[in-house]
């Protein structure tokens, strides 16, 4: 007897093969090709990463999966079938979801609201016991081992660290077949939470593919990569068998080279341009640090220990509790990140989050770049498109950002380019003081090394830098000291050739070398949770 393929057999159809492939999917927004005949397939029960600079087409083929973007050519198949989503929804009927790096929450409503989206919506007028909805919440949060996190709290109200698990977990929730994971620990100062979570749904048999510039954690949980470069896909490798540099090579099309900022020539300190004595509050317990001219300071540390509430009181977005800031040796109380500009030599400031506090997105990227200077920009008071982007160049040059994306809406820019925005941004304000919260945060390898040559550049041009960063290779390469925050006070101060993973990693968790004279021992130290931090 035959089967239903004509084939003789039992009588059982044939198993379903349970994969997600793409196959010559392409995508173009008129002249620009986002992505050109790109093949990828994940496999159940595995972790697949994609790699590629931002402008890759990764996002695109993201977007394509989710059903936000209808590819021009190509097909895609889960489970063996046509698999076409025309929208988010539909997508997550398939059982693929995705937590986005620019997180999909909506920030007005509770964290247990955005979990049972969008079927709270769809009961219309009927009333929903809210102590019903915050009681499923709360299963889900404990389900994914969040049980810090109220279930009543409005999202917006929430460190960005907790948006993202929550990002995460409501993904999880929805892709019982297929999760698309963009960029997870872009703002995670640890992956043991996030690695956990994905070995329980690859165990439940979910294909699972993983967006990542942190390649070190890509080799951690994941056994295979897909290359994309200029929208194509270059190779699909096992990571095994696949150097670092054979990686990067795919990725830029060259080798790149990660060379470590030379050592300051011995007696080259100067006096202290920016200092602060004794900062108490926003999760700081006397914290002091002095930023010479031409110097690169880094700050390493847990989430939760300070640094946020470190980098917003020296920009002027809070306002410190007990301690003094000196800005060129005099004491400055200012109270906005206008008024630090003004101070001094001056304090220019890169956030956080990029989406929600970098970027006008309406705008264009040469507006971004000049707004802090704009009324001198043009010529009796009036401001042209040109005059923007001709004063927007240097800045925008000094990051290499293409002039040609300065007419472009930043919104539409990938966000290795937005960033560079950003970071052209500040330079162009004229401080001479650089706070870098995350410079590098979800940007591809050669964003990377833009930024890193422009704050170099910067430094040795007498400007002084203070940047925090979850990576700690950012911070060997780039500081000449290293503050190690933990528990709200300096931990340890490393410097130079002492500047190495290990040894920051011990600090960081409150081992290794003693603090410095004059500070508190670690031991007394409590690490404060972030939750504590953000509401102080």
């Amino acid at each position: 007897m035959a089967d239903a393929t004509g084939r003789p057999g039992t009588g059982e159809r044939p198993p379903l093969s349970r994969e997600m492939r793409a196959s010559g999917v392409s995508k173009s927004y008129g002249a620009t090709v986002a992505l050109e005949h790109a093949d990828i397939a994940l496999k159940a029960g595995e972790v697949h990463a994609l790699l590629g600079e931002n402008g890759a087409g990764k996002s695109t083929l993201v977007r394509i999966f989710t059903g936000a973007v209808i590819p021009d050519r190509g097909e895609m198949q889960l489970h063996g079938e046509t698999y076409a989503p025309r929208s988010i929804l539909d997508a997550r009927r398939s059982e693929v979801a995705t937590a986005f790096q620019e997180l999909s929450l909506v920030p007005n409503l509770s964290v247990a609201q955005n979990f049972l989206l969008p079927a709270l919506a769809g009961h219309g007028s009927l009333l929903v016991s809210r102590r019903h909805v915050i009681a499923r919440g709360a299963e889900i949060l404990a389900r994914h081992g969040l049980v810090r996190i109220d279930p009543a709290a409005r999202v917006g109200d929430l460190p960005l660290a907790e948006r993202q698990r929550i990002e995460i977990a409501r993904a999880i929730e929805n892709a019982g077949r297929v999760l698309i994971l963009d960029e997870p620990t872009a703002s995670l100062a640890e992956t043991d939470w996030l690695f956990e979570q994905i070995g329980k749904a690859r165990s439940r048999g979910v294909a699972i593919l993983y967006i990542s510039h942190r390649l070190a954690e890509v080799r951690e949980i994941c056994t295979s990569a897909t290359v994309l470069r200029n929208g194509r896909s270059i190779a699909t490798v096992g990571l095994g068998s696949s150097s670092d540099g054979d990686i990067f090579e795919m990725m830029v099309g060259h080798r790149v080279e990660h060379a470590r900022r030379p050592a300051r020539v011995a007696g080259s300190k100067s006096a202290a341009r920016l200092a602060a004595e004794d900062l108490t509050g926003h999760g700081l317990r006397g914290v002091s640090l002095q930023l010479g001219e031409g110097e690169i300071l880094g700050v390493a540390a847990l989430e939760g220990q300070g640094q946020r509430g470190l980098f917003r009181l020296l920009a002027g977005l809070e306002t410190p509790t007990g301690g003094a800031i000196r800005i060129d040796g005099k004491t400055a109380a200012y109270r906005s990140p206008r008024a630090a500009l003004r101070c001094g030599s001056g304090i220019s400031y890169l956030p956080e989050e990029r989406k929600t506090e970098g970027i006008l997105a309406g705008l264009s990227a040469a507006t971004n770049v000049v707004l802090p200077f704009l009324p001198r920009v043009g010529r009796a008071g009036f401001v042209g498109r040109h005059d923007e982007e001709k004063a927007a160049q240097p800045a925008a040059q000094e990051v290499a950002l293409n002039p040609r994306y300065l007419a472009f809406s930043i919104g539409d820019l990938s966000g290795g380019n937005q960033q560079k925005a950003l970071m052209a941004r500040t330079l162009a304000t004229g401080a001479r003081t650089l706070l870098l919260f995350d410079p590098t945060r979800g940007v591809d390898v050669g964003t990377k090394e833009s930024i890193y040559a422009a704050i170099r550049a910067f430094a040795e041009r007498g400007g002084s830098v203070l940047f925090y960063s979850s990576e700690l290779p950012e911070i060997v390469q780039l500081a000449d000291r290293c503050l190690v925050l933990y528990g709200g006070k300096v931990f340890c101060e490393l410097e130079g050739g002492d500047i190495a993973e290990q040894k920051l990693v011990a600090a960081m968790i409150g081992h290794g070398p003693r603090p410095p004279a004059g500070r508190a021992p670690a031991s007394s130290a409590t690490p404060i949770p972030v939750a504590a931090e953000n509401a102080r």
